[in-house]
This record gives C-alpha cells, structure tokens and sequence, in this order.
C-alpha cells in the first residue's frame, strides 16, 4: 500500500484547485499581482486542516538530527525573506513557518496554505549541497509569501477554502489507488486544468526570481539553483518513471533555466570552499537511510563501508556515515562502533562533521543498551554546537539514569521557547512521570497533541488532568493547584477549538 504522506501532495494540492476552477473557467484569470481576499487567519486553519492528517501518517517523521540541519537552512532563508520585505509581519505571525519531513524516497518538496511545507527525505538524499537544498527551500518559501495557492482558491466564489480542503484531503486519500487517481485526472475539465498549468507557470517564475534573492540574502551560493536545475533536467530526460513528482508538480521549463543561468552569469562567481561540505554529505546519508529501511539496502550500505579503502573524507564521510547508523539499524553493535569510529577519524578536522559524528556514536550506543557511553559521546561536543538534537537524544537516557528533575528543567526552557515542539513535550511528560508528577505529566500530553494539531485528543487529556486534580492524590498542593489553573484555561481554549471545528464539519455536509 502506498502511503498518503507527502506522496504527490503539491499534485493533489494542484487538481484538488483545478477541480475548483471549472466553475470559474469563464471569468478568466487575474493578473498575476492580484492579491487574495482570503484573509491570513482563514490559509491558516486550512493549512492545519491538511497538515493534521500528514502528522497522522505512519511516513511522517521526526528525527532531531536532520530537523536540526534543515532548520539551520530554513530560519536563515526566513531571515532574509523579513529583510527583503518578502515576508509580512501578519504573515510572520499568523503561518506556522513548519516543516513536516516525510520518509518517502521520491524527490519532492511542496507548500500548503498557512506556512506549512512538506519535504522528502529522498529529497535531501538527492541534492549535493546546501545550497540546492536551500534553493528548493528558497522556491517553496516564496509559494507561501506570495499567497499563490489562496490566489488560485479565489477563482472561484462558489467554492468555499473549506470544501477545497476537503478536495484535498480526499485526494491524498485517492492517492492510495493509482486507478482512482487517474480517474479524478480524467474527470477535471481539460479547459480548467490548461488554465490552471498556465497560471501555475507564472507563479514558478515568480518563485524562482524572488527564490532566488532570498536564497543569495541569506548567503546561499546562487549556483544551487543553477545546479538543481541541471539535476531535475537530467530527470526529465530520463522519462520521469515516479521518482521525481517534484518536475510534475513544478514543471521544468528551458525559460526557468535560462533565467537562473542568465542571473547567474551576473553575479560575481564564487571561490570554491576550501574544505567539502561533509555535514550536507552526512545528512544526506542520513536521509537515503531512513528513507530507505529494508534490511537487504542496509546490508549493502554495511558492506560498502566495510570495504571502503584509504579515500578522501569527502567520498569516506557519506559512506561510513551510512554504514554504521545501518548497522546500528540492523542491530550488529560491533560493527557500527567500529565504523563510527572510522567516521570519527575521517572527520575529526572539521568541528561541525565531527558533531554530527558524535551524535551519530551516541544514537548508536543508546541503541545498544550503553548509557553511559551515549551520554559520553554527547558531553564531549562542545557547548556552542550543542542544540535541539543533544537535548532530546540525552533525555531519556538522563532520565532513566535519575536525573528526571535536570531533564525538566531544561525541557521546560524549550517549551516555553516554542509550544510546537511535540518531541520536547513527549519528553518532559516522561520526565514528569518519572517524579510522580503526574498532573503535569497529562497535561504535557495534552500539549504534544496540540503540537500535532489534534485538538480532539489534546481536549481527552485536559479533561483527564482535570479529572485527576479534582480527586484525591498525593504530591505537591501547591504545584498542583498553580498547573489545576494552567489546565482549566487551556481546557477552555481548545474546547473552543473542538467546537468551531464540529461546525465547519456540520456546515460542509
């Protein structure tokens, strides 16, 4: 069975719009500067709607390491979209500005109403550098700032955003059936769909130029673009058999390239780094990996380390990267200490590599069973590299170790830093479990929920927290009386979510 995630989604996206527009065929199409009267606040809660049923598919992923190194692409490309004027401060506030990974192994990347983008992990296992990644990061980015989906929604009146979501999500459904698919592509009118290629056409040029500016503000090479470019080209050429639905949903044109090629030209060219890029070499490792879990590829990536001679760390760093996290993966602990070993050494002249070494030696270890080794291998990189991925990758181990009430704390600066982090709060309520604080441990399941956007289930464990403060339990009063009041107030607020919810559902049917 295929899986719905992420599979085609901006192609969905695309018909489910087209299936809109054959009411509105005749009016014609706006120019291309035309704004949207689809407020922020209504893209938003659409594009919720949509990215709730992606956090539900068993393909979503969150794994700290690679949301870590795309996050180091992503907030740059973001900073420079606010500097540049790109980015509205109602945008800035009302989008979820998220990025939800997915293990499918094609070569896609898409954007839904409200800030939220979609990324395949055999994306970043495809592209050589960051900056290819950041260019497609940088085209997506712009989709959004742009408004170019709430654009194409307004060609229709009679249409409300709600029932188009609802198209959408039942095209990721149909998405499951080929055949079914290919009879919602049959059943769109041929003048919409010519209409709707035309205008969408427009709107790649208009990611790739603004793109483009805010990847080179950001301190991208430019040539990413350029050199992405040339990889989807060759994809074309070989007759696109389903690897690459990201030319179908962003049709590869020779205007496209000419333009990047021609803005290329105009800049002064870069010098070439002095040393290769070994994290983008590693993290894309990483994704192939996770992207592509049978025990058969596993073996084979064991064995290629395995008999990987004196090279470059450039060639050994992917590699022997890949080796050891698949014998990890295939439980021969021997073998992915030895390799990450040889990865350490490969390595070990460049600090940010080495990080991701370490990381790697302490996943590998905690996945044998030694703690304390694991808890080693992520003391020793350094504190101003530290981040996100140390933190949770030593949680558990810390709190297991008893040192729940350390992992708290340190867990509740992130939280309160950003509310969406579900991994963080799965985290703090083992953490408050382990103490026996129980109140707090429901309600920061309740919060993990949220941060899933399933408000459903968020309310369930309120409502469990607040049953649990009403009777009799053993703990601290006072605490419990401060997190009884927390509890009531988040309660309210996302019944009233619930609730609006049940009406949108009521008034579609």
């Amino acid at each position: 069975m295929v899986s719905t995630f992420l599979r085609g989604a901006q192609r969905l996206v695309c018909l489910a719009l087209a299936c809109s527009m054959t009411l509105a065929t005749a009016q014609g199409l706006p120019s291309l500067g035309d704004g949207s009267s689809m407020t922020t606040a209504a893209e938003r809660k659409l594009g919720e709607r949509i990215a709730r049923e992606l956090y539900r598919d068993p393909d979503y992923i969150d794994d700290a390491v690679l949301e870590d190194y795309v996050q180091s692409i992503w907030q740059p490309l973001l900073a420079a979209a606010r500097q540049r004027g790109e980015l509205t401060s109602e945008q800035d506030e009302r989008y979820a500005w998220e990025i939800l990974m997915g293990r499918d192994r094609t070569i896609n990347a898409f954007a839904l109403p409200g800030g939220y983008l979609g990324l395949h992990l055999g994306l970043i296992g495809a592209v050589s550098s960051r900056d290819e990644l950041a260019s497609v990061l940088a085209h997506e980015l712009t989709h959004v700032t742009q408004r170019h989906i709430s654009r194409l929604m307004e060609q229709s009146s009679r249409v409300t955003p709600w029932a188009i979501g609802a198209m959408i999500l039942g095209a990721l459904a149909v998405s499951k059936s080929p055949d079914a698919a290919s009879a919602v592509i049959m059943g769109a009118q041929g003048a919409a769909v010519q209409s709707q290629l035309n205008f969408s056409r427009d709107m790649e040029r208009e990611a790739d130029r603004i793109g483009y500016g805010v990847a080179t503000q950001a301190g991208f090479d430019p040539a990413g673009f350029v050199s992405m470019f040339d990889k989807l080209q060759q994809a074309s050429k070989l007759n696109d058999n389903g690897s690459f639905p990201y030319l179908r949903s962003h049709p590869l044109t020779t205007e496209r390239m000419a333009d990047m090629q021609a803005r290329q030209a105009l800049l002064e060219r870069r010098p070439v780094p002095a040393q290769p890029d070994l994290v983008h070499a590693m993290m894309a490792a990483r994704a192939r990996v996770l992207s592509n879990p049978g025990p058969d590829r596993l073996r084979s990536w064991v064995g290629e380390a395995g008999a990987l001679g004196e090279v470059p760390a450039a060639q050994a760093a992917p590699v022997l990267y890949a080796g050891a996290l698949s014998a990890s993966r295939l439980r021969d602990d021997g073998a992915a200490r030895s390799l990450v070993g040889r990865l350490r050494a490969a390595v070990q002249s460049d600090p940010k590599a080495l990080r991701q070494a370490a990381l790697l030696d302490a996943e590998v270890r905690a996945a044998a069973g030694d703690a304390g080794g694991a808890l080693a291998a992520l003391a020793a990189i350094p504190a101003d590299l530290a981040g996100r991925p140390e933190m949770l990758l030593a949680a558990p181990l810390q709190i297991r170790s008893g040192r729940a009430a350390e992992v708290a704390q340190r867990l509740q600066a992130r939280v309160a830093l950003d509310p969406r982090d579900a991994a963080a709060w799965q985290q703090l309520a083992s953490a408050y479990e382990q103490q026996g604080q129980t109140l707090r441990a429901i309600r920061a399941e309740a919060e993990l929920q949220v941060a899933r956007l399933d408000y459903a289930g968020a309310l369930d464990r309120f409502k469990a927290a607040q049953n649990y403060a009403r009777g009799p339990r053993q703990g601290n009063a006072a605490g419990d009386h401060i997190e009884a009041s927390i509890i009531d107030v988040r309660a309210r607020a996302i019944e009233a979510i619930v609730k609006e919810q049940e009406k949108e559902r009521q008034a579609e049917r």
